[in-house]
């Protein structure tokens, strides 16, 4: 249908701290907008600080006097939900109780209009659910704002089983109007976004169970080697570890024992040690004595090298860091190349492929992508690495060793990736090791969302991007690392850890067997 205007007059129920931070965007968006709040102080409470934000947007120069002046103007407190009468949309931002949303939308069936659109902010209750008290459940949506809701760009709009065109029509206009990025999910445990996002906690909780890394290291190599603001542990800290164990109860329950969504038995212990995370002052870090933690060391210096470093394999990985030991000053060869003589270190970076010629003569460090150490090289000399590309935009490097890594591989591969300016993280063996293990979980939920018609490939990367501060287009990302590098990290925990969790969305698989494998090909979740 054609695009419809924004709504003039919007409700708001609930004035904490989501419910005013929306009704601050309604009323800047040009909508009168109406508070309402079954609690006077709390509704007082509520418009008093978005005055005040207006007031401070206009101090740091982001708003008019006359901008805010008319915002506020345009805000009214509705002392009873009779008020709301006149709303073309009504946002609800209620506490999470199903029975407390569905008597709301009960009654506001018997107050607004037949065409008002009721909107409901849950992030984890089915909207289908709260739909089903509503006289008209075709005019109920999602609308799901991320915190804080007047800084966070992202809003994705939730078409519940019954949700009709006109309705998620006026909150995209709506979502517009507030100057969001609308995307449109389809119901379902954590809609879109927070659903893509599951395999961030849960893999690094299942890394931590297994005793890949600390949780100080695992945090450090997604931060450094992926360049995410945060690592999982701190973000679980932030968000409430109880909170999260919630969300992993509800996730689970409502996929009925999704293996991929089983939350975490350490998330358990932690919340019966009443180790909440930031407002208990201790979670999975220590926040009573200032700072959590040191701070991120800058890049390291390209020193680079005189040496003949030999690469192998045709992959995305081997290109980059082919071109970075070049840009570096190494002499960089295939195994064909070599001509018998002695390498600094050979990097093999061939997924499921063989070899031009043999790789000897020299240390070896085997990219940990299509299976661990152990599988790749049993009883070998060499080390085990992992980096995702893109290589310019990560400054970390993990690497592993096995009982019979040679001590000339260990040192070499470090310092060969130091003379890049990567730092170096050790950690225990596994497929993936830490970031590519969180990585290829985190894109093989989105294949899954993808494949289940949940959100479209563009809506899944702006998802990822505007409401969770991703360094990356979670998609697009896949398609620069290769998806057959996604598939084979995939295939071997599969195979070695023998969990159901690791296999692989048929979306993603298709993919490769029909040879798109993203960037490198031309075509893979994008063209």
């Amino acid at each position: 249908m054609s695009p419809l205007p924004s709504p003039k007059t919007i409700g708001v129920i609930g004035a904490g701290t989501m419910g005013a931070g929306i009704a601050q965007l309604a009323c800047l968006s040009g909508a009168r907008t109406l508070l309402y709040d079954p609690a006077p102080d709390a509704l007082a409470r509520g418009a008093e600080q978005i005055r005040a934000q207006l007031a401070r947007g206009v101090d740091r120069g982001r708003l008019t006097e006359a901008e805010a002046g008319a915002a506020s103007e345009r805000l009214q407190r509705a002392t009873k939900l009779a008020d709301l009468q006149g709303a073309e949309l009504v946002i609800e931002a209620a506490p999470e109780s199903l029975e407390l949303k569905r008597g709301l939308f009960g009654e506001l069936s018997g107050i607004v209009a037949p065409d008002c659109v009721l909107a409901t902010n849950t992030s984890s209750l089915l909207v289908t659910a709260v739909a089903a008290a509503a006289t008209h459940p075709e005019r109920v949506i999602g609308m799901h704002f991320f915190n804080p809701a007047p800084v966070m760009r992202l809003l994705e709009v939730v078409a519940g089983e019954l949700s009709d065109e006109r309705s998620l029509a006026l909150a995209r206009a709506a979502g517009t109007a507030m100057g969001k990025d609308v995307i449109l999910a389809a119901d379902g445990p954590g809609f879109l976004v927070n659903r893509c996002n599951r395999p961030f906690g849960l893999e690094a909780l299942k890394l931590l169970q297994e005793g890949i890394a600390p949780v100080e290291e695992i945090d450090r190599i997604c931060r450094l080697g992926g360049g995410f603001r945060m690592g999982p542990f701190e973000l679980m800290d932030l968000v409430g570890v109880d909170v999260g164990l919630d969300v992993s109860r509800s996730f689970y329950e409502q996929s009925f024992g999704e293996p991929r969504w089983r939350p975490s038995p350490i998330t358990t212990r932690m919340v019966a040690a009443a180790r909440l995370g930031r407002k208990a002052g201790r979670g999975y870090y220590d926040y009573t004595a200032g700072a959590h933690r040191a701070e991120d060391p800058g890049p390291l210096p390209v020193t680079g090298g005189d040496g003949m470093i030999v690469i192998a394999g045709n992959t995305v990985l081997a290109g980059e860091l082919a071109a970075d030991a070049v840009a570096a000053g190494w002499d960089v060869r295939t195994p064909d190349e070599a001509g018998g003589e002695v390498p600094f270190l050979i990097l093999d970076c061939t997924i499921g492929e063989e070899p031009e010629a043999p790789l000897e003569g020299g240390p070896q460090a085997i990219c940990c992508a299509g299976g661990s150490l152990a599988a790749l090289d049993p009883g070998g000399g060499a080390a085990g690495f992992y980096a995702l590309p893109p290589l310019q935009s990560t400054s970390l490097v993990e690497l592993t060793r096995g009982p019979d890594t040679a001590d000339s591989a260990a040192i070499a591969s470090e310092q060969f990736f130091h003379s890049l300016g990567k730092h170096t993280s050790w950690v225990r063996d596994a497929p993936g090791l830490v970031l590519g293990r969180i990585v290829c979980q985190v894109v093989n939920e989105a294949a899954f969302a993808l494949g289940e018609g949940v959100g479209t490939a563009e809506d899944i990367d702006t998802g990822m991007l505007r409401g969770l501060n991703y360094p990356h287009g979670i998609l697009h990302w896949a398609d620069s690392i290769g998806l057959d590098h996604i598939i084979a990290t995939l295939d071997a925990l599969s195979i070695e850890r023998g969990e159901e969790r690791y296999r692989a969305a048929p979306a993603l698989r298709h993919l490769v067997w029909s040879g798109r494998l993203g960037a490198f090909t031309g075509d893979g979740f994008f063209s």
